[in-house]
């Protein structure tokens, strides 16, 4: 809910405490960094807000430990641009794995580059200060006052004190949509029968014999993987793991979450629970998995990994139909090949339909737009999507692909001349030529 008689008496009593930005950037994960970038190298001044003291979001804080799909089954490549420089700057620190096929141990094929999240806290520091983003670490959203179908301004609890920020165009890309939330835009509901995707605590745990788990068949590590979930030791019938290319550890991907992240309460449940399905996962890595016996439990992420919270209702709801058709949108500005990968909140398996072949979608720009606002755009997995379209397109490849899209696209509209900014006066043409310029992939 905006407040903005609390906020004008806020500026009365300390008038400095206040911000302008071409661009703010509200949540600094991957999709929030490689907005805050581009909008930056395309010439706005940009202002990025983030939670933690670090950027990054469940690339870094969530440790998911690698980057997927990147290309159709047949090898064409499909996201590219801002988020292949990250890869790039990661070898540069010899914190990237190469760019491989895998199956992963529920059967399923998919390709991936593996990393060092803490290396990642490194090239995001790397990129944000060479582009010129100013960062505003430590700094959580308290409200957001409107004046219309406007943003006018943002006020974040920092280290500092309270201080007001005004954008002329809004990104956000917290994840949960707080700040949009909190301006009172629409959201989409669940359908009927639908549930939040299950969210994830990722854990480490190491030394690994990679030789002899890597030699394991697919077929014999979904067989554990079945046994580890129906003796309960094993929230998911998955032993998915990513290596940390500095170690002979990995980051695990087994646990099940059913939370709803925007519950505070819920939140905190899921984290105290999510380290104890870890540490059973780990026991039973120890004991059972080949390759793991001299193992044990080295770290948690910081945060669980959320699929799914919030979705903004754009001036188009992309769906799962076209994806799978897939549609060709004129106003397309990023692309993706991850199958829809939906993690129900309870059981052990997944609700799977791959893409075969040359098979690639689309996101359109009005998938961005929220359709109660004017000088916002939304990136990350809180864009304008159906439960299922969210299933495919919600992964760190595409949200990076989204990110720069977006950030490209509040650039041109803090550039608009007169004013009021209005995100859809951006020229699609321009912004796809910008996109495909800088490296982008649309389709």
């Amino acid at each position: 809910m905006s407040r903005p008689n609390e906020l004008a008496a806020a500026d009365r009593a300390d008038p400095a405490l206040a911000l302008d930005a071409d661009v703010v950037v509200c949540g600094g994960g991957v999709a929030g960094t490689m907005a805050a970038v581009a909008a930056a190298r395309h010439g706005a001044s940009v202002l990025l807000v983030e939670r933690y003291g670090f950027l990054g979001g469940n690339a870094t804080a969530g440790a998911v430990a690698q980057f997927n799909s990147w290309q159709t089954a047949n090898g064409r490549r499909v996201v590219a641009g801002l988020a292949s420089e990250v890869v790039q700057r990661l070898t540069g620190y010899g914190a990237a794995g190469e760019h491989k096929a895998f199956v992963m141990s529920t059967g399923h094929k998919m390709d991936r580059v593996e990393y060092a999240p803490e290396v990642l806290k490194l090239v995001l520091d790397d990129m944000v200060s060479e582009a010129g983003v100013r960062p505003l670490l430590h700094a959580s959203l308290l409200d957001v006052a409107c004046d219309g179908r406007r943003i006018d301004s943002l006020r974040v609890l920092t280290k500092s004190g309270l201080l007001r920020v005004r954008p002329r165009v809004l990104v956000d890309s917290s994840g949960d949509i707080d700040a949009l939330w909190r301006a009172g835009a629409s959201f989409l509901e669940l359908g009927e029968g639908e549930a939040l995707q299950a969210a994830t605590m990722m854990f480490r745990f190491g030394p690994i014999d990679f030789e002899r788990f890597d030699a394991v068949p697919p077929s014999d590590l979904s067989a554990l993987a079945r046994a580890g979930f129906e003796q309960g030791q094993l929230a998911r019938a998955a032993l998915h793991c990513a290596r940390d290319p500095y170690s002979q550890d990995g980051w695990f991907n087994i646990s099940r979450l059913a939370v709803d992240a925007t519950d505070a309460m819920a939140l905190g449940r899921a984290e105290i629970e999510g380290r104890r399905q870890a540490w059973r996962a780990a026991c039973y890595l120890k004991d059972r998995v080949p390759g793991c016996a001299a193992g044990r439990l080295r770290a948690f992420a910081t945060q669980v990994g959320v699929r799914e919270s919030r979705r903004i209702a754009g001036d188009h709801v992309l769906t799962a139909q076209e994806l799978l058709a897939p549609v060709q949108f004129e106003d397309a500005v990023a692309a993706g090949a991850y199958p829809i990968d939906v993690h129900p909140a309870a059981g052990g398996g997944l609700d799977y339909q791959a893409l075969g072949g040359d098979h690639a979608y689309q996101i359109p720009y009005r998938s961005l737009i929220p359709e109660s606002l004017d000088n916002a755009l939304v990136a990350g997995r809180g864009v304008s999507a159906t439960h299922t379209a969210l299933a495919a397109i919600r992964v760190m490849t595409i949200s990076m692909a989204v990110g720069q899209a977006a950030g490209t696209a509040a650039a041109l509209a803090a550039g608009q001349a007169p004013p009021p900014v209005d995100v859809r006066r951006v020229p699609t043409a321009q912004l796809r030529d910008a996109l495909v310029k800088d490296g982008a992939c649309l389709r």
